[in-house]
């Protein structure tokens, strides 16, 4: 049987412990004192991890209902208007799911301390399936906007921009050891809730406006992405990891394994670049949603990885496994397949990798159950001495 933990890593989870800063106004002053006052109509018998599993599964409902609605991202378009529309009810239903998703992951931990039941696996089940999430819930938002708004080639930085934000917060906990809970989680899963809310009610078209300077909501939208990731994540972690080596309260790893986690990252960025770049067939134009799932599929892998790593206080992995078929596919592609086979090509891609990814969780989940005699969706009675 492949074992996806070593004995090493098991032994680290024994010794971890949760260290978090979270100095967010909006999280402290509004959204806790919400989640305290939810977490107590939630019935003890309830495990944490089955109120996060719920709010993942919510976005996964949300990203199925926007790709049968809106497959190819062009639903706002004047040719294809009549075959994609997307109804009312579509941005309504997203809109709650969204927000119960986020109550959902705010009161797990909650619900946690409240049962007794804190442990690595909780932290590490919720913020593997948050990895995943951060490819499903832009490509909602990518709806309201759709092609003629931000063509497909430029969401796919955005969604870089996105997982870039993400994997630095685990990489500055594995360098600091203390998760440093980034400000914008919360405004813009809060945004994203309204900005679905008020879409349901005014419709898409009416963000396909133009704004003073000729610019148009889109835009504004991918502007404020890119300048509020640099301003107030990548910057505040390159200072907090600077400020753990400068007073030695971090790892104090040497630079080669400080940035060890970063080469998986960058090698799959260069790849899928590559891919949305310099295909033959213009894949990314023809197949977006297939080529993001994929890449937020991958990613999530990675980004897993090192989550283990840095909750155990192991050494993170240089290189993933997936990369390997990943490289071979772009290597296919860029040396010309026709339109269908390229398709194809992507399409089995994904289903492969996403087998790989499921098989490759539940792998680390059983086995940190067996190790610590726990059930991950059942709360085990407490014998009685």
């Amino acid at each position: 049987m492949v074992r996806f933990l070593s004995q090493d890593q098991l032994k680290g989870f024994e010794k971890y412990k949760y260290n978090s800063i979270d100095t967010s106004v909006l999280s402290n002053y509004l959204m806790h004192p919400f989640w305290n006052w939810c977490v107590q109509f939630c019935p003890v018998w309830i495990a944490p991890n089955l109120l996060t599993f719920t709010g993942f599964l919510l976005t996964v409902l949300n990203f199925l209902l926007f790709s049968y609605y809106d497959a190819g991202f062009h639903a706002l378009t004047d040719e294809n208007v009549t075959r994609d529309y997307i109804p009312s009810w579509v941005w309504a239903v997203t809109a709650v799911n969204l927000f119960v998703a986020y109550t959902l992951d705010g009161i797990d931990g909650k619900q946690a301390r409240k049962t007794g039941t804190s442990g690595p696996l909780g932290e590490l089940f919720d913020h593997g399936l948050d990895s995943y999430s951060a490819v499903l819930i832009p490509t909602c938002l990518y709806s309201i906007f759709g092609r003629d708004e931000v063509t497909p080639i430029r969401f796919f930085f955005v969604i870089w921009n996105i997982f870039l934000n993400f994997y630095l917060t685990h990489w500055e906990k594995y360098n600091t050891g203390v998760m440093f809970l980034p400000w914008g989680y919360d405004f813009t899963m809060l945004g994203s809730c309204i900005l679905l809310l008020v879409t349901s009610v005014i419709g898409p078209k009416a963000w396909h406006v133009e704004l003073p300077g000729g610019i148009t909501p889109g835009v504004a939208f991918e502007f404020v992405l890119y300048f509020s990731a640099m301003l107030t994540s990548q910057t505040t972690i390159l200072w907090n990891i600077y400020k753990s080596y400068r007073d030695r309260t971090g790892k104090m790893r040497s630079f080669t394994e400080a940035i060890r986690p970063l080469v998986p990252l960058f090698l799959f960025f260069v790849l899928s670049t590559i891919w949305a770049l310099y295909s033959p067939t213009d894949i990314i134009n023809r197949g977006p949603r297939l080529f993001y799932i994929l890449t937020g599929t991958i990613f999530s892998n990675i980004n897993c990885r090192l989550i283990v790593s840095q909750m155990s206080d192991t050494r993170c992995e240089i290189f993933n496994g997936l990369l390997v078929p990943y490289a071979l596919a772009v290597a296919l592609a860029i040396k010309g397949l026709s339109p269908n086979n390229e398709y194809l090509l992507l399409a089995t891609l994904c289903m492969a990798a996403t087998v790989a990814h499921i098989y490759y969780g539940t792998k680390v989940v059983q086995e940190m159950c067996k190790h610590f005699k726990i059930d991950c969706f059942h709360i085990k009675p407490k014998i009685k001495q």
